[in-house]
């Protein structure tokens, strides 16, 4: 700015208007970047870069219009390694343009010209990003045999660099190809994979935040030294003052000792909302211990006495009881599957060790992943699946807390429903800036009563306190904390023996 100011050259004020450009997308603070970058004259040198600056701005806005036009510019310019891009990046970038505004041909064919140019330039990690981008093209376009050759280049492609998110996705979107097969045991291979890749990201970043940590740590003591070397310097000044310094610096050291109990005493009382903040955990903790205890005891107990019966199905060859049987037990399991699962989402949420990242979703899809992740359970109890989700509303949440949501409420809705009965997924239209979804079933329904203990706002598990309360309670507390972690809202309507509904409110994407 000062350079601004004092010079009156245009093409050194180009390059100062350039580089602050620049900076603010490294700031992330997009729009100023725009800004600045239109005071560059059209004539200046890297004018290209300035173009290619405005277009990546513009995609992180969502102004994908705009975005096309600044491509466009540069796609004219004949293919060049003197300046700091790629031609093949240009055209991917106007592929995923055209592909978030639905032009799903002219998206392809610039994503096939992209991948000319990145075979040639054998970018793995660029090219891993151009597979997924084509997949996602047919995905949603409904082309399943086009888009999967292209999710399995990318996973084939990931096993040969470093990058663990790029692997993770990788993995996950084999996942729900093998999901949509049908193929559930390939797809539970993949998922387990993603997770290992997951927690190999976490690791990363939690290895880099501690050497952060530490480099801060390394500076605060640095800081502490010169402190304590400027007190001992003017304890030496002070010794060879006069009496009125001598007197003064008692003064000092009087206000020092008052400042010292004032310390102390505020000290006193953080170690009192502590102790009462940890009161309050352990209380938790115990309450969640002799709930979790109970169902796990129960759930044992059952599949023991399960097992006992089909010991005796096999010895009498009673095979209708023995598929019975067999299906009882998986039941269990499941349930207890479930319960273990919400307490180690609940324990990670509680001590913040949780990843949580809000992006675009696109939320028919996930209610469609969900759909198949449960399709066994739905089809053992003959229960009608309705999806009508509309496809036009994109929600900005974090996705792996949603899937945790939506989860957690389809089981309870299968859990609580008959054989033959119906679920059903739907949006309705609300105030703008949120997106309402409905969770609707036929099943047992609730008492007002107990609608009032679900949604009642605690940071204690619900005690089962009547017969009308089914479970843990551990789920539905899961999912109140992350549907308000993602700025969202939940009501409740039911009737006993007419079923329920559930009533999610979160952020659309603007």
């Amino acid at each position: 700015m000062k350079q601004l100011n004092s010079s009156k050259k245009k093409e050194l004020a180009d390059y100062c208007h350039f580089f602050r450009g620049y900076s603010f997308i490294e700031k992330k603070l997009f729009k100023e970047a725009i800004n600045e970058l239109n005071f560059v004259n059209k004539k200046f040198i890297f004018y290209t870069l300035v173009n290619k600056n405005k277009g990546d701005a513009s995609i992180e806005l969502k102004e994908f219009e705009k975005a096309i036009q600044y491509f466009k510019e540069i796609e004219k310019i004949p293919i060049s390694n003197n300046q700091d891009y790629k031609k093949s990046i240009i055209y991917q970038n106007l592929g995923i343009c055209y592909l978030h505004l639905s032009q799903f041909i002219k998206a392809e064919i610039y994503f096939f010209k992209s991948l000319q140019l990145q075979e040639k330039e054998k970018d793995e990690v660029s090219l891993i990003s151009l597979y997924m981008d084509i997949a996602n093209l047919y995905y949603l376009q409904y082309k399943d045999r086009q888009a999967i050759p292209y999710f399995q280049k990318a996973y084939i492609l990931s096993k040969k660099i470093n990058d663990y998110g790029r692997k993770k996705n990788a993995s996950l979107n084999m996942a729900v190809v093998e999901e949509n097969r049908g193929n559930y045991k390939q797809a539970l291979i993949y998922r387990k994979e993603s997770e290992q890749w997951k927690d190999s990201l976490n690791n990363q970043n939690k290895v880099w935040a501690l050497a952060d940590y530490e480099k801060k740590y390394a500076v605060a003591q640095k800081q502490k030294q010169i402190s304590v070397l400027k007190v001992e310097n003017k304890l030496k000044e002070t010794q060879r003052k006069t009496m009125f310094v001598s007197t003064l610096g008692l003064l000092l050291i009087l206000v020092g000792g008052v400042y010292m109990y004032a310390q102390k005493v505020k000290n006193a009382k953080i170690i009192l909302i502590q102790k009462e903040k940890l009161d309050k955990l352990n209380a938790t903790k115990d309450q969640l211990f002799s709930i979790v205890s109970h169902d796990l005891r129960s759930s044992v107990n059952a599949l023991k006495t399960s097992n006992t019966k089909l010991t005796a199905s096999l010895e009498t060859k009673n095979y209708n009881e023995l598929d019975h049987l067999l299906h009882q037990n998986s039941a269990i399991a499941n349930g207890a599957y479930s319960l273990l699962d919400n307490l180690l989402h609940w324990a990670l949420l509680q001590t913040k060790q949780l990843y949580f990242h809000k992006d675009s979703v696109h939320l028919h899809s996930i209610v469609q992943q969900i759909e198949y992740n449960y399709k066994p359970l739905l089809i053992d109890k003959s229960i009608i699946f309705d999806n009508t989700v509309s496809k036009n509303n994109f929600i900005f949440v974090d996705l792996d807390s949603l899937k945790i949501i939506l989860r957690n409420l389809l089981d309870n809705a299968i859990k609580f429903s008959p054989e033959n009965g119906k679920i059903s997924f739907y949006t309705s239209e609300t105030k703008s800036g949120f997106c309402q979804l409905i969770i609707e079933d036929n099943g047992l329904g609730m008492t007002q009563n107990t609608i009032n203990e679900l949604l009642q706002d605690n940071d204690l598990l619900a005690k089962k306190s009547n017969s009308e309360i089914i479970g843990t309670g551990l789920g539905m507390q899961l999912c109140k904390q992350m549907i308000k972690k993602n700025e969202g809202t939940l009501a409740i309507e039911s009737e006993l023996g007419k079923g329920t509904k559930m009533i999610l409110t979160f952020p659309k994407t603007v």
